[in-house]
C-alpha cells in the first residue's frame, strides 16, 4: 500500500511536468511558425530584418565587428537587391591552367617598338579632318572584330567584338580623327610605327589615317597579341574569354593581351613571367566590355 501511493504520486508528479514541458514547446513552436509565416513582429505591424548577409552566409561586418547597416553605393544597388545565397549563381570554375611561370622561346623575334613618350609641352589631344559618325564607326568596328587575321597559321584566332569596341572607346572615345600627345592615332590610336609593324608583318597596306583601316589596325594589332601571347605563356590557347580570369590579373590571356596592347608586349612577355604593368587600364577595359555605352550605339 505503501509502495503504491507512493507510485502514485510520482505519477501524478511526471504527469504534471511532461505537462508544463509539452505547453512550452507548442509556445515555442508556435513562435517560430508566427516568425516564418511573417506575422508582425511589433507595434505598427514591422518586423525585425536580419542582417544582410553575403554569399558565403556571414554577416558584413561594420568597422566595430558588428554588422554593418550602411546603404551600399548607389552603383551597388542600382543593380537591384543583392541575390540571397540561395539565388546567387554559381559560376564554374576555367578548367584551363594558369600561365606558364616562364615564356616559352618566342615565336616572333620582330616585336613592335614600345609606346613613346608624349610631346614636350602637348597638354591636349588634336583634330584633324572630318570626324566620322558612331554609326560609321560601330560598323568599322564590328567588321574589324570579324575579320580572319592568321588564315593559315591560326585561323582559330578570333577578336572579340567587344574588346575591340572597349578598348576603341578606352583608347579615343570613338572619335575618328583625334590624335594624342604621344602620336596615338584615331579610334584604336595606333602608333605609326605600330602601323607600320602591322602592315610589314601582314604584308597590308592599312591607312593609320582612315578610320576603316584605323580600326582593322588596331583589331589586327590585337590578334597579333593573342597570338604571340598565348604561344609564349598559354601553350597556344588562344582563348580570351573573361571566363578563364580570376582576380589575379595576370591569371589569364585577356588581361594579358590588353595591357600588352596599352603598353607594348615587351612589358609584359618578361623573363620573369607575365606581367601586368598597367593593371588600372586593364580594369578599364574589362569594365567597358560589359559596362559600356558604346555597346548600346
Amino acid at each position: 500500500m505503501v509502495r503504491r501511493e507512493i507510485w502514485g504520486d510520482s505519477m501524478t508528479e511526471w504527469r504534471r511536468r511532461t505537462g508544463l514541458l509539452s505547453g512550452v514547446v507548442v509556445l515555442a513552436l508556435a513562435a517560430v511558425v508566427g516568425c516564418a509565416n511573417g506575422e508582425p513582429g511589433g507595434e505598427g505591424g514591422t518586423t525585425t530584418v536580419a542582417a544582410e548577409t553575403d554569399p558565403s552566409g556571414a554577416a558584413e561586418p561594420g568597422a566595430d565587428g558588428e554588422p554593418s547597416t550602411e546603404p551600399e553605393p548607389p552603383a551597388v544597388a542600382g543593380l537591384g537587391v543583392r541575390p540571397t545565397p540561395s539565388a546567387t549563381p554559381k559560376r564554374t570554375p576555367s578548367k584551363k591552367p594558369g600561365p606558364r611561370k616562364v615564356p616559352k622561346p618566342p615565336t616572333e623575334t620582330k616585336l613592335p617598338p614600345p609606346p613613346p613618350k608624349p610631346e614636350a609641352g602637348c597638354t591636349k589631344p588634336r583634330y584633324e579632318g572630318t570626324q566620322a559618325s558612331r554609326a560609321q564607326v560601330k560598323q568599322a568596328l564590328t567588321e574589324a572584330a570579324g575579320r580572319t587575321y592568321w588564315p593559315s597559321s591560326a585561323p582559330s584566332i578570333r577578336v572579340p567584338v567587344d574588346l575591340v569596341k572597349a578598348t576603341a572607346w578606352q583608347e579615343s572615345g570613338w572619335q575618328s580623327n583625334i590624335i594624342a600627345c604621344d602620336g596615338g592615332v584615331g579610334l584604336m590610336q595606333v602608333m605609326p610605327d605600330t602601323a607600320a609593324f602591322v602592315n610589314q608583318r601582314f604584308d597590308q597596306s592599312y591607312d593609320i589615317d582612315a578610320y576603316r583601316d584605323n580600326a582593322t589596325l588596331g583589331a589586327n594589332y590585337l590578334a597579333w597579341l593573342i597570338k604571340y601571347i598565348g604561344d609564349a605563356f598559354f601553350e597556344s590557347d588562344y582563348g580570351v574569354s573573361a571566363d578563364d580570369c580570376t582576380s589575379e590579373l595576370n591569371s589569364c590571356l585577356l588581361n594579358a593581351v590588353i595591357s600588352a596592347y596599352n603598353f607594348g608586349p615587351g612589358a609584359v612577355v618578361t623573363d620573369d613571367g607575365l606581367k601586368i604593368p598597367n593593371p588600372q587600364y586593364v580594369r578599364n577595359v574589362r569594365a567597358l566590355m560589359t559596362e559600356c555605352e558604346c555597346l548600346a550605339f
